[in-house]
């Protein structure tokens, strides 16, 4: 007997077996509810959306919390809307439970308040991921489905206690999360969250105190781990998203962006950052390779930071020459030990530029401390004559310039001597290195010290902006103070001047009646920070500078760093304990991905032999499934013939060709070269050998990871 028209099966003919009433006669009731709940749900949250959004903004909080809700519903209708039935992704049967649990990409309740569906995050769902025949975790049996407009065209169990089933399962040869590992391709990463697997579910679960390392090759989903611990960790940790920045996830190139940016929408989450490095800085979207190898090794190097600190601290000099500051009282005098004492006032870590409000805040205390019986009135008054001496003013600033980070930089590579004496352990080799024609034709290197500099000495725009943004609060407490004025004058005859109107005299009562909202503002920095977790994906690539740009966003230290020494394009031959510790980082867990769901065993014994010549102890992952196709390979003349023949062979899916950088890319044929393919996968991938192959372990680990790219077939081209 086949279900109705209106079940939310549509299993096909040559799998009439799985549409026995025993098997899915609950499983059709259940899915039914879930359908009918999420109609409603949907429309809920259709008016509820309306008619927040026809209700004014409103100011301050107010308006705060009201955008907030119309972002959490329009995301919650965003997820339903976007996978309707397909939300569920199977059942878990448990030992101790009779009924059926179903695990959803998120909870739902129907109108009685009966859970439906369990999230995949939340602790009951663990099983549906974790559980193995050599672990159970008190699971009788598992089902997945595989879903097809809106309904299930296929579902596959796994039985873990036989004896209990009584014969409430459909068993087949094909496992639904082997054939999906052979699917096509598409222009973007898809979701997996149906076919995680244990070994990736207990990463994904794992708790976020220290640096967990998730170490695997090829294909063994590293990147899937992560967007999906991604999604998880704010579900169960929502203090790492509680503060200014959240969670970030860093990626190594802006294909690779583009290629994950839509899976974690996809899990229900989309409080998450994600960007390359080259995103921190704005000269990032510019920035080149440094064309040599020596100064980008230099550049490299953590003590090279140092060399930014010495610069700016040069700019940090009090005044060696005392003066006298005219006053209505006494003429007041600072001498080089009060230039002293005000400078060192700064408070630890703040940005050069915006520490030097706090010297001219200081100065201004150490001339009232020479005022015999000053009040506030004489405090105020005191501001005003010092702000307007010309000379005490030139002091500050000459002694205290507003810098810009990037002049700063600039000024190293343009001045040999100057870079010496900032970083005095150069040889004058490397001094010679590091200088160039055009100071600011900024490379990758430079970003972790344009960062750095940026850290220490703040943005000048920013400064300007808070000095703008001062004067026009003290503009409206000045109008607050007329107004208040004239409420005390018309107050006074009834009260005497004592009553509530009398205390708005306060500071901390009037400072609440300006309007902030009128105020000018500094638009934030979202990849400043902190942010309460970061992953960084292919993590091999990072130079201890380039951590160092991680480090400071991160000073929780509570990072997943995921990568694979073998795929380090500049070697990796160090452990990553020891890579990790010498860049600041204490608590260390590593764990290892070692099978290959992605390229199948043909592809990967060729690919073990390129990288094991280089790296005799990479972790090339075991696959888990063969295509029958081996790797082939052809005349680089054949390059147009090969890409249309597999064309007219294939519907869909998508191609790359990797290495020939005169190919231009058509319609699901993408043209790349090596380095930029991390992260990546396709259906089909040509590769053009270089000639120099055997010419440095850069131009083998390319190669390697080239090769690792395709699911289903490779193809070599090579000049000879």
């Amino acid at each position: 007997m086949r279900p109705s028209a209106t079940s939310p099966f549509n299993i096909p003919d040559r799998l009439s077996v799985k549409t026995d009433p025993q098997l899915i006669a609950h499983d059709d009731q259940h899915l039914s509810r879930i359908a009918d709940s999420l109609r409603q749900k949907i429309t809920d949250l259709t008016g509820r959306l309306s008619t927040l959004r026809r209700e004014p903004g409103g100011r301050g909080q107010a308006g705060v919390q009201r955008d907030a809700e119309i972002h959490r519903y329009a995301r919650q209708l965003n997820v339903l809307q976007r996978f309707g039935m397909d939300l569920c992704l199977g059942r878990i049967v448990r030992t101790d439970h009779p009924e059926p649990i179903y695990i959803g990409r998120s909870g739902l309740t129907d109108s009685d308040g009966r859970r439906l569906l369990v999230d995949w995050r939340a602790p009951a769902a663990e099983p549906f991921f974790a559980a193995t025949h050599a672990t159970t975790m008190g699971l009788i049996s598992r089902r997945r489905y595989r879903w097809a407009h809106g309904q299930v065209v296929d579902y596959w169990d796994e039985v873990f206690a036989p004896e209990e089933l009584n014969g409430r399962a459909a068993l087949d040869d094909q496992s639904a999360f082997i054939a999906s590992l052979g699917a096509s391709r598409s222009p973007q990463m898809r979701d997996v969250l149906a076919t995680i697997q244990a070994d990736q579910d207990a990463i994904i679960r794992a708790g976020s105190l220290g640096a967990l390392v998730v170490d695997g090759g090829p294909g063994t989903g590293k990147t899937v781990v992560a967007l999906h611990r991604a999604a998880r960790l704010i579900y169960s940790e929502p203090r790492l998203t509680s503060g200014r920045g959240g969670l970030l996830f860093i990626g190594p190139t802006q294909a690779y962006r583009s290629y994950v940016e839509d899976v974690l929408p996809s899990l229900g989450e989309d409080n998450v950052q994600i960007c390359t490095l080259r995103d921190f800085l704005v000269e990032g979207n510019s920035a080149i390779d440094e064309p040599d190898p020596e100064v980008a090794h230099l550049k490299s190097s953590r003590r090279l930071l140092e060399a930014i600190e010495v610069a700016v601290t040069l700019h940090e000099q009090p005044p060696t020459q005392g003066m006298s500051v005219e006053t209505p009282w006494a003429d007041l005098w600072i001498g080089p030990e009060e230039w002293r004492e005000a400078f060192d006032a700064v408070d630890p870590g703040t940005p050069h530029n915006q520490a030097r409000p706090q010297v001219w805040e200081s100065l201004v205390e150490i001339l009232t401390d020479k005022i015999d019986g000053y009040d506030e009135l004489s405090i105020s008054q005191l501001r005003k004559y010092a702000a307007q001496d010309e000379e005490l003013q030139q002091r500050i600033v000459s002694a205290w310039p507003l810098l810009d980070p990037t002049s700063v930089v600039a000024d190293l590579w343009s001045a040999p001597e100057y870079l010496g004496k900032c970083a005095p352990w150069l040889t004058p080799k490397e001094l010679e290195l590091l200088q160039r024609e055009e100071p600011r034709a900024w490379t990758v290197s430079d970003l972790p010290l344009l960062d750095a500099a940026r850290q220490r000495i703040g943005d000048p725009e920013h400064a300007r902006q808070e000095r703008r943004r001062q004067a026009a609060i003290n503009a409206e407490r000045e109008q607050m103070s007329l107004v208040v004025d004239d409420l005390i004058s018309a107050d006074r005859d009834g009260n005497d001047g004592e009553g509530l109107v009398t205390m708005l005299r306060q500071d901390d009562l009037q400072r609440p009646l300006v309007d902030d909202a009128a105020l000018p503002h500094t638009d934030p920095d979202i990849l400043a920070g902190p942010f309460g977790h970061i992953i960084v994906d292919e993590a091999q690539e990072l130079t201890d500078t380039e951590w160092d740009m991680v480090l400071r966003r991160c000073p929780s230290r509570s990072l997943t760093i995921v990568g694979d020494r073998a795929q380090a394009r500049q070697g990796f031959t160090e452990t990553w304990q020891e890579r990790l510790q010498r860049v600041g980082l204490q608590t260390i867990t590593r764990t290892t991905l070692s099978i290959n769901y992605r390229t199948p065993k043909e592809i990967m014994a060729e690919a073990g032999l390129v990288i094991r010549r280089i790296l005799p102890d990479a972790n090339v992952p075991e696959s888990i499934r063969n295509t029958g196709i081996p790797v082939t390979q052809r005349s680089a003349s054949d390059l147009d013939q090969v890409i249309q023949d597999w064309l007219v062979r294939h519907e869909d899916g998508i191609a790359c060709v990797i290495g020939a950088p005169a190919f231009a890319a058509r319609p699901r044929v993408r043209s790349m070269m090596p380095e930029d393919v991390k992260g990546l996968e396709f259906d089909f991938v040509v590769l053009v050998e270089p000639d120099d192959l055997s010419v440095g372990g850069g131009k083998a680990v390319d190669h390697y990871v080239a090769m690792t790219r395709a699911t289903q077939q490779l193809v070599i081209l090579t000049h000879s």
